[in-house]
């Protein structure tokens, strides 16, 4: 059985030696003008049939792809086309079929080119925030502990526990990582993900470490599902997947034996490898944590090299959900794909974008299971990254291949050049750019070239795409701060500030859309009387 980056090669040696059958640019089809325009013509008779529903969300569900700009996006999709043998330009993903759509800006309060955590404080909790601060408002400032313990500022996590909802987290890095963090932490450092990391002023101010936090503070958290598990084990304890690693608390806790202690009596599980995962029934399970890796779970191109196993990202959104949809006032779920962005940091293009299609995998899980009725699910990003693709490349050239030697670029150096490229970067190489020919471009672990050397590529400032469907989604439209897409979550569902004001406002609305006024009544009267006679 070949592997997933065997599988790509080898479509894309099919690809090029079929040029003119598959991968023609211009199919006889799409020579017509009948076929756009017919295609036009359905998209427009779909926007036409749309019906905003404007019920109360029961369920949010918000999926995160961590660094998934509208490069990347777009990436993603050819590279999903190409996988299935076709151009990839015309593909869909599962987010591309959410009919409503819109785009937020994404700095910081104090910067233009905004990192995870303040991002993730603006798209939870509905403020934006300064770099690398966490759960906290515009007050605190990087590494201001004090600050931190007056500006916490709420998460749509929270509201939802505190509306009766489940809730729950799925993600690919470390559970105490920025994205996931936002959801139940406060920190002036998004750092301070262990005690180790917390300086002892901080500490003894009465700032404590996301781990902790967690664990303490949120024992109401249904399911937890990612990496990171030696940020809640001490120093003297020994991985049960590594051997040779430990954990990284100095306080001596285990927090995972707290955490499984705390759920006494409850139907709690841990796990932390596959086989555990895949046996946990959701109907007998109410609380379940699971983390995968000591840091960061694997990318999704190396999970079989994984001797422990570990879930997909579909695999725990599913799960998830089985569990969380058992309350009948609804949930909240926060589902990320952060390999996305690590990927990028380190240039590796196959990486980050075959994550990109397991967060798409995901998605369609999400869509597949639950009421759209009944649940907005929200797909966006926190930022993009320093990731482009062009040069001219012919219809169907493979995304993660070289752009072929036509003419049409006029290349200074004369040398080929990768469909995809990065700003900055580990891929600049002093003394010019490196001879790619015979290089295979799409192996998992090449380092795309950039322009400026950085020992990792740095984000993006540019806006990122919202896409949603469900109550409310329609509220996506247009340019909006990134803070609107917490406010639109919370509106939806009649949370936090909004839980009096929207109730009332869609109980009156839907009121009046079935009532009769006494004009129509009447008309209504003399029209079946004049029937009868």
């Amino acid at each position: 059985m070949f592997g997933a980056p065997v599988k790509f090669v080898l479509v894309v040696a099919a690809c090029w030696s079929s040029w003119a059958a598959i991968c023609s640019s211009q199919t006889d089809e799409e020579k017509r003008p009948e076929y756009w325009n017919d295609q036009a013509w359905r998209d427009i008779q779909d926007v036409l049939n749309l019906q905003p529903k404007t019920g109360v969300a029961k369920n949010l569900v918000l999926f995160l792809g961590d660094g998934m700009g509208v490069s990347t996006v777009t990436a993603g999709r050819i590279l999903k086309g190409q996988l299935a043998g076709r151009t990839g330009e015309e593909e869909l993903l599962e987010m591309d079929k959410l009919p409503y759509s819109a785009l937020v800006k994404t700095y910081n309060v104090d910067r233009q080119t905004g990192d995870s955590a303040a991002t993730a404080t603006a798209y939870l909790s509905g403020v934006k925030a300064n770099y690398e601060t966490l759960g906290v408002d515009g007050t605190v400032t990087y590494d201001d502990c004090a600050a931190s313990l007056t500006g916490k500022v709420k998460s749509v996590l929270r509201h939802a526990h505190d509306a009766g909802k489940s809730t729950g987290i799925v993600v690919t890095s470390r559970i105490t990582h920025a994205t996931p963090a936002a959801t139940y932490a406060y920190a002036a450092n998004r750092a301070w993900e262990h005690d180790g990391k917390v300086p002892t002023e901080a500490q003894s101010l009465g700032c404590t470490d996301i781990a902790l936090q967690l664990v303490e503070d949120n024992p109401f958290i249904n399911v937890i599902l990612g990496g990171g598990r030696a940020y809640f084990t001490n120093t003297n304890q020994t991985d049960p997947e590594y051997p040779d690693q430990k954990g990284f608390r100095t306080d001596g806790r285990d927090l995972i034996q707290e955490w499984t202690d705390g759920k006494a009596g409850s139907a709690a599980q841990y796990v932390w490898r596959k086989a555990e995962f895949d046996q946990v029934d959701p109907a007998e399970t109410d609380f379940l944590m699971g983390l995968f890796e000591p840091s960061h779970m694997q990318y999704s191109l190396d999970t079989e090299n994984d001797t422990a196993g570990e879930p997909t990202i579909a695999a725990m959104t599913t799960k998830a959900l089985q569990i969380l949809t058992k309350n009948p006032k609804g949930f909240f779920l926060l589902v990320e794909g952060s390999k996305i962005d690590l990927g990028h940091h380190d240039s590796k293009a196959a990486h980050a974008l075959h994550d990109v299609i397991a967060f798409d995998d995901a998605i369609a899980v999400a869509t597949g299971m639950l009421d759209l009725d009944e649940t907005l699910i929200t797909v966006t990003a926190d930022h993009s990254h320093m990731f482009g693709f062009g040069g001219y490349a012919p219809r169907g050239t493979p995304i993660l291949g070289l752009v072929p030697d036509d003419g049409e670029n006029i290349v200074l150096d004369n040398m080929r050049f990768t469909n995809i490229l990065y700003g900055n970067g580990p891929g600049f190489r002093q003394g010019g750019r490196q001879n790619l020919t015979g290089v295979n471009t799409a192996d998992k672990d090449y380092i795309q070239q950039s322009a400026v050397p950085m020992k990792w590529e740095s984000h993006g400032g540019e806006d990122v795409s919202v896409f949603a469907d469900g109550p409310m989604a329609h509220l996506f439209r247009g340019l909006h701060e990134q803070v609107y897409v917490a406010h639109v979550m919370k509106y939806a569902a009649c949370l936090g500030e909004y839980a009096e004001k929207c109730q009332t406002s869609r109980t009156a609305s839907a009121a009046d859309k079935h009532s009769w006024s006494g004009f129509t009544i009447v008309s209504t009267l003399l029209l079946i009387k004049a029937i009868i006679n």
